[in-house]
């Protein structure tokens, strides 16, 4: 979805919560948090008051209903319970197709909770000057460990970067060789129509890390090909002007050339990436992005992949470049080096240098 289809579903969410969560939705919608991140948060806020209502601590028969005494005086012994329903939902079957969560969802869930609350205890206000209460059950309660190492996790994913010089090879892949194996002529013109765009959108992700919301959100006027930067809105709201990788440029050229023929843009038409509507152009939705992504990476080595792993791609090769995890996260949008470390792990060539030099030593004795 994009920015404009997560408000819309955001002001229908929000009508269905209590006032004090409409309140903190108009507050942090002018921090502002993302419309994307609102959308994840209020779904969170959702299904938390939903399971008062089912457990009977809330004698309520709606969610609008529950009152803010109820947050005020929530007992930790009901958050652990909450957080034990979220890690023991049980199996996906035909009677719970809500199925299992890993423990970093549980964790977003906690996370999202610990906002509210901590809006509600230190940043509300009344007419005395004072937050709504003072007393938050999110401080008494932990995340989950995490029980996935990061080498685990870069062990699943790493076959699914495009390292080397593999990215290349593939936005070549989509701009030159896919059309060979296209036979339907409908599906061929309409490759041939977005062959730039595709081209310059893969490319775009592959040499930035920028995340899909972030390629879909951006205007033409946040992209600069003489200083070889894109301004982009990151998680939070902040804006961030982000390199781009030298070998991308013609590639983003080659679709700026043909983007106001092609999609009959005009000097009002603020989105960067575009599509064909009816009438008017469209901005390019993160859907569209992602299928394009699946379909073009399964054609050029039979995995599909998602938007994400373009971004773990760079990052992957970023670190085995730089060998820095700092610059890695300034690349990124990330406030710490928190989430680098995966990258660390999947870039495993020293240990793996390390682990040959061990076997050599012993043959040798």
């Amino acid at each position: 979805m994009n920015s404009s289809q997560y408000i819309h579903h955001n002001e229908q969410l929000v009508q269905k919560l209590p006032d004090y969560i409409n309140e903190y939705y108009l507050d942090k919608s002018t921090v502002p948090l993302s419309p994307a991140t609102l959308y994840q948060y209020l779904n969170e806020f959702h299904r938390f008051l939903s399971w008062v209502i089912a457990v009977g601590i809330v004698k309520v028969s709606q969610v609008k209903d529950i009152p803010l005494s109820s947050l005020e005086h929530f007992k930790k012994q009901d958050m652990e319970l909450y957080k034990s329903y979220l890690l023991n939902r049980g199996k996906q079957t035909a009677n719970n197709p809500q199925g299992s969560i890993s423990h970093r969802t549980v964790n977003r869930s906690l996370n999202a909770l610990s906002a509210l609350f901590r809006y509600l205890t230190e940043e509300t206000e009344t007419a005395d000057g004072e937050p709504y209460f003072y007393r938050n059950v999110m401080k008494k309660i932990s995340l989950v460990s995490d029980s996935e190492t990061y080498q685990t996790r870069a062990n699943n994913i790493k076959d699914q970067l495009m390292l080397g010089d593999s990215d290349m090879k593939y936005v070549e892949f989509i701009k030159n060789d896919y059309p060979k194996a296209l036979t339907n002529k409908r599906t061929l013109a309409l490759y041939r129509r977005d062959r730039e765009r595709d081209t310059a959108i893969n490319a775009l992700m592959l040499g930035t890390g920028i995340r899909v919301s972030e390629l879909t959100n951006a205007n033409l006027k946040d992209l600069n090909i003489n200083k070889a930067t894109i301004t982009v809105r990151r998680k939070g709201g902040k804006r961030d002007s982000v390199p781009i990788a030298g070998w991308v440029l013609t590639y983003l050229a080659d679709y700026l050339k043909i983007r106001k023929q092609r999609y009959s843009a005009s000097k009002d038409t603020p989105a960067l990436f575009l599509t064909k509507g009816a009438t008017a152009p469209r901005r390019i939705s993160t859907a569209t992005v992602e299928l394009l992504v699946a379909k073009y990476s399964q054609a050029f080595n039979h995995v599909r992949v998602t938007p994400h792993k373009l971004r773990h791609t760079l990052a992957s090769k970023l670190y085995l470049e730089t060998n820095n995890e700092h610059l890695v996260a300034t690349q990124l949008g990330q406030s710490s080096t928190n989430a680098t470390g995966l990258y660390t792990h999947i870039i495993d060539t020293k240990q793996r240098q390390a682990l040959n030099g061990l076997h050599q030593q012993d043959k040798s004795e």
